[in-house]
């Protein structure tokens, strides 16, 4: 009798799912251009002037977001003046992903160049926030000529101590993962969904509406939380094996942190990637979380803007060297 009640309680909730999910992709549709990359689908967002001096800056979001957490109100101000490309990562937001084992810094760097390639980008200013700190910083180690500058928000780059979360481990369980996605996942993080982003981003406090104005409950469908809990299982090794070249990034680098980073420790990952990277500047913000692209986007756009002269600047030099000795 109890099973009866189990299977049929478990119905209900895949039933429930199911209808949140359709109800959620019609709140929150995709907006952007669909690109076929590596038998996955990458969901880009393309802004601001296309004929614009300097490099497009392509803006990377980290775990348990998409593509919007970036664009507000970080990516709008870039607009302005820039070419603003908005990525997807592979199995979030509208994006897809082959396979769920598509969850490293390496493949997800690999879809992301292809992407570049057939946009026309040449080179670009990586802007990256929280889980992409590791996937920039990869991108730059496997592809250099495809990254002209790094600007990295808050940034994962090192092993940490412990693990990410009982629930994350939970889900990336065969059989019994699959099984808590498509039941009691979505219904139970839309009550839980406010709360948690709040927390992300103390000590400061949260946008008005910010949950709605992201997109957030995209992360609740199944086959997005499970790629976020993969994303989030597996990173704590490929961090590890990427960590001991860093000193090979040769792109011009900025960190920008918190010390009151609850979420990414700054003394974890990036006191020591900015020691490491020849020439990286660290700017460590007093009182600041882990919300970087929220809490210091005039500050952010200050860093993008003086990289894209600097690259000018050097440009020009070049080509007068270039003309004195012919």
């Amino acid at each position: 009798m109890i099973s009866i009640v189990v299977v049929a309680a478990l119905a209900v909730l895949a039933l429930i799912t199911q209808a949140g999910v359709l109800a959620i992709q019609r709140a929150w549709p995709a907006q952007g251009r669909m690109i076929e990359v590596a038998g996955a689908t990458l969901h880009v967002i393309d802004i601001g002037p296309r004929d614009a001096d300097g490099p497009p800056v392509v803006m990377i979001h980290g775990a348990s977001s998409n593509l919007e957490t970036m664009r507000q109100p970080l990516g709008k101000r870039l607009a302005k003046n820039h070419r603003v490309i908005l990525i997807d990562r592979p199995g979030h937001g509208w994006s897809t992903r082959a396979h769920q084992k598509d969850s490293t810094p390496a493949i997800q760097g690999r879809m992301i160049d292809a992407a570049l390639e057939k946009l026309g980008v040449i080179s670009a200013i990586f802007v990256v926030h929280s889980w992409a700190g590791a996937l920039g910083a990869r991108i730059a180690l496997d592809y250099p000529g495809r990254v002209a500058g790094l600007v990295m928000l808050a940034p994962v780059a090192y092993p940490w101590p412990g693990g990410v979360g009982w629930y994350n481990k939970l889900v990336t369980t065969p059989v019994i993962g699959p099984l808590l996605a498509y039941t009691i996942t979505l219904p139970l993080g839309i009550l839980l969904t406010e709360s948690g982003a709040r927390g992300v981003f103390l000590p400061q406090v949260m946008p008005r509406d910010w949950v709605g104005n992201t997109a957030t409950p995209l992360l609740l469908r199944p086959r997005e939380f499970l790629a976020n809990a993969r994303d989030l299982v597996t990173l704590k090794a490929a961090v590890a094996e990427q960590a001991p070249h860093y000193a090979d990034i040769r792109a011009p680098t900025v960190v920008i942190t918190g010390d009151a980073d609850k979420t990414v420790s700054t003394n974890i990952h990036s006191r020591p990637f900015a020691a490491v990277v020849a020439g990286a500047k660290l700017i460590v913000l007093p009182g600041v979380g882990h919300m970087i692209q929220n809490a210091a986007p005039d500050l952010v756009t200050a860093e993008v803007e003086a990289m894209i002269g600097g690259i000018a600047d050097r440009a020009a030099v070049a080509g007068r060297d270039a003309s004195a000795r012919s």
